[in-house]
């Protein structure tokens, strides 16, 4: 095997110089991104002024449950500017994305603007309570700094029964091999719907990598029988690539449960499945969004997620580059990488998930398994929990088939 300069200018892979240091990251600028329509607590229909609002999923619409009024809050992408993602320099924060204060309570006490009131919420639980004196819904729309109230929301638009028609299709493929105990206790109408927090990246960046990569020059065969081993030589060339691309609407968990990927105890993974969602089309945050739905709350500050954003960044620049790789028939081998993030703009955004969860233990070991449906789109992906014995089963029936087959097509030849 012999070692060559690379087909493009360049020198050796023993001679090829480290990559610079890290890029430095930029300063930090926030962008306002507050619903100033719904800053005194009461979110009114615009139409009749009644505090009886609640999501319409069919349409993905606020619905005023008085007067029927049916309206959208304004898209996010009114409210700051989201395009030119190639020309985005520094560091560019929502304020529903900004650090998380740890010494901010998670209840907040809130002024009725209808008869003077102080009402109290669990933002732990619910983002929304009934004045008790005058039945004014007090919602919570001010971003406070506890991680509680995003950029932006992603409205549901798949619908309950939609939701349920698709999970009992989706394990219905799977009866064959299900456990008995799960199919027993199947009961998809229970299935919740439920906005999960996630940060909403827009990224400018470049990338260096560089390694080896391989080009065959000869194969041959040694030896004869079960003893035949095949050799090839191989000219090596030392590999640089340097691209430049943006990012438009990455998504990482703003939840430190949901990115922790843990398949030995959970399936939460089935979460990062049903991507993407349309996240161009997220309104300003208007708490009744959530009525009648579940919500988790962001625990994940840009810090904390800024390992994940640049391990993606990589991926794909790596990805961006195969299309040059190909006269390396053995392959390359990325031995160094470097990676500026010019630019990146960061929204803290809810989106919505229906979700069927199972527990289930076996021999001692307990799992969590998770069946969700994309509430945009309506893409599923779940798992459900196998019974060994019935799986057993079937691969010895299926190899007693094959092994016949194969019998039969022996004595044919006969």
């Amino acid at each position: 095997m012999t070692t060559l300069p690379p087909p493009a200018a360049g020198s050796g892979p023993e001679e090829v110089p480290p990559l610079p240091p890290p890029f430095a990251p930029p300063s930090e600028t926030t962008v306002d991104t507050n619903n100033q329509r719904l800053d005194d607590g009461v979110n009114r229909c615009p139409m009749c002024g009644s505090t009886e609002i609640q999501l319409r999923p069919s349409a993905g619409l606020l619905i005023c449950l008085y007067c029927r009024h049916e309206w959208a809050e304004a898209r996010l992408d009114a409210k700051i500017e989201t395009e030119g993602v190639e020309s985005l320099t520094g560091t560019i924060v929502g304020s529903g994305a900004t650090d998380i204060d740890t010494g901010v309570d998670t209840v907040v006490t809130m002024k009725c603007g209808g008869c003077g009131a102080e009402v109290v919420v669990n933002t732990a639980e619910q983002m929304g309570a009934r004045c008790h004196w005058c039945r004014h819904t007090l919602t919570v729309n001010e971003q406070i700094p506890n991680g509680a109230v995003p950029d932006a929301v992603l409205p549901f638009t798949i619908t309950h029964d939609q939701a349920v028609a698709k999970i009992n299709e989706f394990a219905g493929k799977r009866r064959m091999f299900a456990d008995r105990a799960f199919l027993a206790e199947f009961t998809p109408e229970n299935v919740v719907g439920v906005y999960m927090p996630y940060m909403v990246i827009d990224a400018n960046a470049s990338a260096d990598v560089g390694g080896v990569g391989e080009i065959e020059t000869r194969r041959y065969t040694r030896g004869s029988g079960d003893d035949a081993e095949t050799f090839y030589d191989a000219d090596v060339y030392a590999v640089e690539r340097h691209v430049d691309f943006a990012v438009d609407d990455l998504t990482i968990e703003g939840s430190a449960q949901r990115a922790d990927m843990n398949t030995s105890v959970n399936t939460n993974n089935v979460i990062n499945t049903i991507l993407p969602f349309d996240t161009e089309n997220a309104v300003q945050w208007n708490a009744n969004y959530l009525n009648g739905f579940t919500s988790e709350k962001r625990d994940q500050d840009v810090d904390h997620t800024m390992p994940e954003l640049e391990d993606q960044l990589l991926s794909i620049a790596r990805s961006q580059v195969l299309g040059s790789l190909n006269s390396y028939d053995r392959g390359v081998r990325w031995e160094r990488e470097r990676l500026e993030v010019h630019g990146s703009r960061w929204l803290a955004m809810y989106l919505p998930v229906w979700l069927y969860s199972y527990y289930s233990e076996r021999g001692g070991t307990a799992m969590v398994h998770y069946i969700a449906v994309n509430g945009r789109t309506g893409e599923v992906m779940g798992s459900v929990p196998v019974s060994k014995p019935r799986l057993l089963a079937a691969a010895l029936t299926a190899g007693t088939f094959i092994e016949g087959i194969v019998l039969a097509i022996l004595a044919a030849g006969r």
